[in-house]
Order: C-alpha cells, then structure tokens, then sequence
C-alpha cells in the first residue's frame, strides 16, 4: 500500500497548460513518480529530464553516471500506453495527444547503480513544453511551404483550441469544487440537525 502511495504522490501537480513548466522531485532505486497532465487532442509534447545522484562524501547531488537509466511512460486519458521506453541519465522524450483529457507520465530508475551512493537518492529535473511552445514554426513553414498568412492562421488555430480545451477544464474544474462545498455544506446542516434533535428526543425521555 505505501509503495503505491509512493508511485500516485505527485498526481495532479502538471495542471498548467501551453507554458513550459520546470520542478524537480527525488526518488529513490526502481521508485516511480507519476504526473497527470492535462492536454488537448492533437497537441504536441515535449519533455526533458537530467537526473543528479547523492554523493554521501561531498554532501551534494552530483551529476549522474551515463549508464544509469531511466523509464518514461505515457497514458493517454483511456489508460492506454502511448509511450514506454528506456532513456539514458538525460533524456528527451515526445508524443502527440489523440485524446483530450488527463495524461499520466511517469517516470522511474530501474538501475542498481544507484545502489553505489548513499540510500540511492536520486534528484531528477523534468521540464514539460506543450502544445504551441513545442512547435518550431519557421521549421513548420519551411517543411509545409507555408504562406506567411497561412502560417499565422496555423498559430492562432493551436492557440484556439488550446485556450478552448483550458476553458472547458477550468469551468469543469469550477462545477466539482462548487459541487465539494455544496456536499459539505449539507453535511454540516445535517449534523447539526441530528444533534439538534437527539438533544430535544433526551430532553424529552429526561435522559438529561
């Protein structure tokens, strides 16, 4: 139970869409972490990671040995895999979005080479690029001879349904917390009725 509390900890944290987004977290040998990214369809990402183990001697993460390795793998919103393969240290992984929705990505060390350092921590930076800021345009118009008008209307049709697709997320977002107050405001009215009226029931049999 507590490993797999250990592999869902960091669900939910990617929750920003169309900026690059940077944090690192630790973890430790063969643990994995797991993030849900929130993405529309047809959308694509892009990720880095560098991993830093923990040098006991020098008190400090230390960049990491080449032949450590690292897992990346991608759910799309059905649970289906997308992406699973085995990275170096330091990695670049992409995929492209057929389904909007929640995309889980997770990551872990399957290397005993961890092993060889102080409790095996290890310190691992990722940088998640969606949507418009992972498309290199000049390279789209080039490829797709592309107008100058052409290339615009592509921008601002990937900016459309990416503002779109974070329009309809925030306001579902919106209806369960409004839903969550709702369901405890009830149940504090609740309480308090019962109380009430278990206070009157003993009044009444002189109980107290």
């Amino acid at each position: 139970m507590q490993a797999r509390m250990s592999t869902f900890g960091f669900l939910l944290i990617f929750m920003w869409l169309s900026q690059s987004q940077g944090l690192y977290f630790h973890i430790g040998e063969t643990e994995k972490k797991c993030f849900i990214e929130e993405i529309p369809d047809e959308t694509m990402v892009i990720g880095r990671y560098k991993t830093q183990l923990w040098d006991k001697q020098s008190g400090s993460f230390l960049p990491s040995t080449p032949g450590l390795g690292m897992h990346v793998e991608i759910k799309d919103p059905d649970a289906k895999i997308i992406l699973s393969r085995q990275y170096g240290s330091d990695g670049r992984f992409t995929f492209t979005s057929h389904t909007p929705g929640e995309h889980q990505i997770c990551l872990h060390s399957n290397s005993t080479k961890m092993a060889l350092f102080s409790g095996g921590k290890l310190r691992v930076h990722l940088d998640i690029q969606v949507g418009e800021h992972t498309n290199n345009y000049p390279e789209i118009a080039a490829k797709d001879k592309l107008t100058e008008l052409q290339l615009r209307v592509r921008q601002l049709l990937d900016q459309y349904r990416e503002e779109r697709f974070r329009m309809t997320s925030e306001s579902t977002n919106q209806r369960v917390l409004w839903w969550s107050i709702a369901q405890t405001v009830i149940l504090l009215i609740t309480g308090i009725w019962q109380m009430k009226h278990l206070k009157s029931f003993f009044e009444a049999k002189k109980l107290v």
